[in-house]
């Protein structure tokens, strides 16, 4: 893959990691059986695309990995359930702010986990996620809808960035997409028996929805993001990552006239650049790279 290519795929996983969601409000069903059926279709589309470019020839995963990789499925399956949770309350746009908050999360778990010094440009980053967070909701009310949108949305990122510490340690050595294929594997058997009663109900338009989140919001966006880091640099792909909030709330203002307010676009911008300096710090050292 040329280089240009690359830059394109980069950027066609962010806008599909975007649409997440998006999908996730079209879909006229609970939260369970949309994170269920995610999880099905990933695992068809994480399977073929593993099979079609045969892997890396990694090592099998050891006993420990499985079940870090298992308790890692388990923690995705939760970031799923409490993002969805927070798009059906809220709406897009106050949840991919909240869960873009996982990048403040990340640097201070790293700090009490691990033990890493934490440097001011890190510091400067948690300072400007709580602020853009303080912009997002007007005015703090539990009762509110924006409210308990906004606080399951950062529950979500919250769970995401524990799950981006754990498969710091569980993923190492391992195929990106192996690892992804079995932490899907792992929602899809927890949830099924939960999601079984509802599989009856699911219209034909919301299994569309629920499938183009497990291949193309999932398998693909995850192959894209697999097989440009064999081109580009980390700083780079981060760095583009970071755009997937300004993807998803763009797209649910054109599609469902979820027309954002000023305070709200700035705080955006506050959490935006607070993932952009967070990516930055990472390709330089000073701080360690999400793994997803």
């Amino acid at each position: 893959m040329q280089q240009r290519h690359a830059l394109l795929a980069i950027h066609l996983g962010a806008f599909l990691f975007g649409l997440t969601g998006v999908l996730g409000k079209l879909a006229q069903t609970s939260p369970l059986m949309i994170t269920c059926g995610r999880a099905l279709f990933a695992v068809l589309a994480l399977g073929l695309f593993a099979r079609l470019i045969g892997g890396s020839g990694g090592p099998r995963p050891s006993l420990r990995q499985h079940l870090l990789l298992s308790l890692g499925g388990l923690l995705l399956g939760a970031h799923w359930l409490t993002f969805f949770h927070s798009v059906k309350i809220s709406g897009v746009a106050i949840a991919t702010l909240g869960f873009a908050s996982f990048p403040a999360f990340t640097l201070l778990l790293e700090g009490l986990l691990f033990r890493e010094r934490l440097h001011w440009q890190e510091f400067l980053s948690v300072g400007l996620v709580c602020l853009g967070l303080v912009l997002v909701t007007p005015h703090f009310e539990l009762a509110s809808e924006a409210t308990q949108g906004l606080l399951w949305g950062i529950l979500s990122g919250l769970l995401f960035a524990l799950l981006s510490l754990l498969n710091r340690v569980s993923t190492r050595g391992l195929d990106p997409v192996q690892a992804a294929l079995w932490q899907n594997l792992t929602i899809a058997v927890c949830l099924l028996p939960f999601a079984a009663s509802t599989l009856p109900t699911v219209q034909a338009s919301d299994w569309l929805w629920i499938g183009l989140l497990g291949v193309f919001c999932t398998g693909l966006a995850h192959g894209l993001f697999v097989a440009s880091l064999r081109v580009l640099k980390a700083r780079t792909t981060s760095v583009i990552f970071a755009l997937e909030p300004v993807y998803g709330i763009s797209i649910a203002w054109l599609l469902f006239h979820e027309q954002p307010t000023l305070r709200m676009l700035a705080g955006g911008v506050l959490i935006v650049m607070a993932s952009v300096l967070t990516a930055r710090l990472a390709s330089a050292g000073k701080a360690k790279p999400v793994v997803v």
